[in-house]
């Protein structure tokens, strides 16, 4: 036992001494302007993690607002929450950014079974945003499983009458979880123009998670440009009632499913976008957004989608006034409104800075959960991608080795041009669609430290671009 015991102690200092080592090699590997960037940088992760203020915010907006969908009364609470916190930070101006969003409504909880040879199994689904209803009575028929969006489409007349089930799972050999939600959300959100205009009563669609559980998930769906006639409604089903329902397929291919949901879409409404800023000290006419997006589903709190976005990018700028950090540009933090349901806030923003002919120059997004940080993707011309790639050896302490080019989010997407550069903070995805437009997406799932260390990662990144990226950089007109 003494043997093993002084085996570890020696291997533990070995790494240690390594790890020392390795840390001591990459400092003398700095110019001086980097060290004095390292140190900086340092001060903003301590900051975060000793005086940060993320994950408070993020309790109050979730358990005291809880689940923010477009155009409903606790939207509105969180526009007002928004804007109370942002002058609590002491920003220098704060205000709101009208925007049109949608409004729809779940209604009474859905009711979903199959039944197969004289027996009832029950199945946990949930009606997708901006589905209509079923009939009162619900409707009840057979069913035909499909993988894909074509499959579908080649049913034509077959589908009449029938309740199509779309059984397209994640595919797990994908490392980063986004990418596997990429290849298979589009039957979510075009399955029900696909088979509406043949004849077909209803979609169900696999929720959209690598977890085999039995918690639905939500997430918007469209009918395209099929007449309203041809409607049809849209559920999703929890991953374990999809593999119960096709096993029961297989069993008996005549089985019959019953669906009913109540939900409905009213009037457009008015909402807002909660817009802050702490005004540049060289180039305040330049500015570099930091945001989320405020809205959520309902079924959860909207802690990781996006709650965790929303109260990063205002500690970025909590944490530049904590540090006395004047930014040369003007930093702005954004809570956008309707990102899940159609985009209104991002439209909104992007128009009043194209008609007010603001210059913006670069942009982070915060939309992918409050977990481990990985690090970016960069959305840029090839020398501004450089730029953010040479800033790994800075970055890399604190784990963020992942700067690589892709896109950056929904919501700072519109301002995209040869001359912004846009930036995606990264975290750690795998346990990110667990909670995904599900009930589950709830505050105890978020990590306070792995929270702050968000923080801390974008508000080093908006620091870096903030100070290097256009220093000498012409912004064309």
């Amino acid at each position: 036992m003494k043997k093993i015991s002084l085996f570890f102690v020696l291997a533990f200092l070995i790494i240690a001494c390594n790890e020392k080592k390795e840390t001591k090699t990459t400092s003398t590997e700095l110019t001086a302007e980097e060290k004095t960037d390292a140190a900086n940088i340092k001060k903003i992760f301590d900051t975060a993690l000793l005086h940060g203020k993320s994950y408070n915010w993020l309790k109050d907006l979730t358990t005291n607002i809880g689940g923010r969908m477009s155009g409903s009364p606790e939207a509105a609470m969180a526009v007002k929450w928004g804007e109370r916190v942002m002058k609590e930070v002491g920003l220098d101006s704060v205000w709101l950014q009208p925007a049109i969003v949608p409004h729809w409504v779940r209604g009474e909880k859905e009711v979903a079974y199959f039944v197969s040879n004289g027996k009832k199994t029950d199945m946990a689904i949930c009606a997708l945003g901006g589905s209509v209803a079923t009939p009162n009575n619900g409707v009840m028929a057979e069913v035909i499983e499909v993988k894909t969006i074509k499959e579908a489409q080649e049913l034509g007349e077959k589908a009449r009458g029938k309740i199509i089930f779309f059984n397209r799972p994640f595919d797990n050999t994908l490392i980063n979880t986004f990418s596997a939600y990429g290849g298979c959300v589009d039957q979510r959100v075009n399955g029900a123009a696909a088979v509406g205009k043949h004849g077909a009563l209803a979609v169900i669609v696999r929720s959209m998670t690598n977890n085999i559980d039995n918690y639905p998930h939500t997430g918007t769906m469209r009918y395209g440009d099929i007449p309203e006639s041809q409607y049809i409604p849209a559920a999703a089903i929890s991953t374990l009632a999809a593999e119960n329902l096709s096993k029961g397929l297989k069993e008996n291919p005549n089985l019959k499913v019953y669906l009913k949901q109540n939900c409905r879409n009213l009037p457009n409404e008015k909402s807002y976008n909660v817009i802050g800023e702490l005004r540049g000290s060289e180039n305040p006419e330049k500015i570099i957004v930091v945001g989320g997006h405020l809205d959520s589903w309902d079924l959860g709190d909207g802690a990781h989608d996006d709650g965790t976005g929303i109260v990063q990018s205002l500690e970025v700028l909590h944490i530049f006034k904590k540090n006395n950090i004047k930014p040369k540009n003007t930093i702005r933090v954004v809570f956008f409104m309707d990102e899940e349901q159609g985009g209104g806030g991002a439209r909104a923003y992007a128009e009043a800075a194209k008609t007010t002919k603001e210059i913006h120059i670069g942009g982070l997004e915060s939309d992918a959960g409050g977990h481990t940080p990985r690090g970016f993707t960069i959305d840029a011309n090839k020398a501004n991608t450089a730029t953010l790639k040479s800033w790994k050896k800075l970055l890399a302490p604190y784990g963020l080795h992942d700067i690589v080019r892709g896109g950056s989010g929904a919501d700072i997407s519109p301002l995209k041009s040869e001359n912004v550069t846009l930036v995606g903070y990264r975290p750690d995805s795998q346990r990110y669609f667990d909670y995904h437009h599900a009930a589950t997406d709830t505050f105890d799932k978020v990590n306070k430290r792995e929270l702050e260390l968000g923080s801390a990662s974008m508000a080093s990144m908006i620091y870096l671009m903030d100070k290097y990226l256009y220093n000498n950089t012409p912004i064309k007109q």
